[in-house]
């Protein structure tokens, strides 16, 4: 099992480029299910969560294959409407090919998704969604088990924002008879992304980004060509590794705007941040200051960058509170950069830093999930000393080559047996 050796000293500096976003490359995959044809995907990133994607496609009867960071996926007649466990497990997003093989198919067999370990995230949003629609759903023996001869368009109310649901309802309604309304509607980007290419592919549809999407149902969808957008997430991790180690970094082929919440939040901070429309420079500072900042759905503070942030509050002047209220089990990295130094009074869903400049120090460390794997890779680069990071395969599944990438602004990161 790899892990990752990072030794701290290094002020990173230079321009590193942002890969394809993985929320937004799995649930576009999954709409493929909606078009037999060959659909064609241009900066998909290469990721562990990108491969199950295409090994739960193959299981079901299509192909696809890669070139580099493009991606085809060649859709045929499905053999198979069952995702099976051994293929979900790995990876929560799967349950998105439930509302398209529903609508094009009439039936689906699911197994109750897996992924990281941040939290219950149920499904029962999305099941109501497809109850509502006039389908039948049965759990049994981990698996749902969905039917419907004809999904009919109906209002749809969300009473808690949610991304997947929201994701899994637009596929169902595109091809439902009928018109669907979808309020309270989640408004990340990546829906939008998703949404773009939904309209690509013919389908009706309008108002997403905002909270109430509009879609009405067609007959048939097509194969098309579409370029998977920036990663948010991972342009806001680059930039907060440039301004923990004091560095002058700047990351390009990303979308600013939509990282403003925590562009806001480190300006507050005191780092002086350049914008342009398709890149962000975090400039030197040698001090910053603690600001609290709490997580919500987009356009807030975004639950993905709360791991992260804290990092950088661990070593700011004075103390900080960080607030989860998207998942109730998000503070697992806590007691891992308290490893390493770092003073954190976790309560429940609310976590007092008190930030100690220069005080962290290396130590062996354990990835628990995604972001939190990231988080401990930045704060071993300040951390005095090599820094181990083990279970580092939490990271391959949303970070195309961080290693690589933070070696070329500086770093000395290295991976290891």
């Amino acid at each position: 099992m790899d892990t990752m050796l990072i030794k701290s000293g290094a002020q990173l500096h230079g321009t590193v480029e942002t890969s394809g976003a993985k929320n937004a490359a799995l649930p576009i995959l999954f709409s493929t299910l909606l078009a037999e044809g060959e659909h064609q995907f241009d900066n998909v990133p290469v990721l562990k969560d990108i491969e199950s994607t295409a090994n739960l496609l193959e299981s079901l009867g299509c192909t696809s294959q890669r070139s580099g960071h493009t991606f085809k996926v060649q859709v045929t007649k499905l053999k198979s409407f069952e995702a099976h466990y051994d293929l979900v497990r790995k990876m929560r997003a799967s349950i998105l090919c439930l509302g398209p093989i529903l609508a094009k198919y009439g039936e689906a067999v699911v197994s109750l998704p897996g992924g990281c370990a941040i939290g219950t995230r149920p499904i029962d949003l999305h099941l109501d969604a497809m109850k509502a629609m006039g389908a039948e759903i049965q759990l049994k023996d981990g698996y749902v088990l969905a039917k419907a001869k004809k999904l009919k368009g109906t209002t749809i109310f969300f009473e808690k924002t949610t991304v997947g649901g929201t994701e899994n309802l637009l596929m169902a309604a595109t091809l439902a008879e009928g018109t669907t309304t979808i309020e309270n509607a989640a408004k990340e980007p990546e829906i939008v992304d998703l949404a773009n290419y939904l309209i690509k592919m013919g389908a009706k549809i309008s108002g997403h980004g905002t909270s109430i999407i509009k879609i009405e149902g067609v007959q048939k969808l097509s194969p098309a060509k579409h370029a998977i957008m920036a990663d948010r997430i991972e342009a806001g991790t680059l930039l907060i590794a440039g301004a923990i180690t004091g560095g002058d970094v700047t990351v390009t082929k990303c979308q600013p705007h939509d990282l403003d919440a925590l562009i806001n939040k480190m300006r507050e901070s005191g780092f002086k941040i350049d914008i342009k429309e398709n890149s962000m420079r975090v400039h030197p500072l040698s001090s910053w200051d603690g600001v609290d900042v709490t997580t919500a759905p987009h356009p807030l503070f975004p639950t993905d960058l709360q791991a992260q942030f804290m990092a950088l509050m661990t070593v700011a002047k004075g103390a900080s509170v960080v607030t989860e209220t998207v998942f109730e089990n998000r503070f697992m990295h806590v007691t891992e950069l308290m490893r390493l130094g770092a003073d954190i009074t976790p309560k429940s869903q609310v976590a007092v830093v008190r930030g100690k400049p220069g005080g962290l120090s290396a130590a062996p460390v354990m990835a628990t999930d995604l972001r939190a794997s990231a988080s401990l890779v930045l704060a071993g680069l300040v951390a005095k000393g090599e820094t181990q990071v083990s279970r580092i395969y939490h990271l391959d599944r949303g970070y195309e080559g961080l290693e690589s990438k933070l070696s070329k602004l500086g770093a000395k990161v290295k991976r290891a047996q």
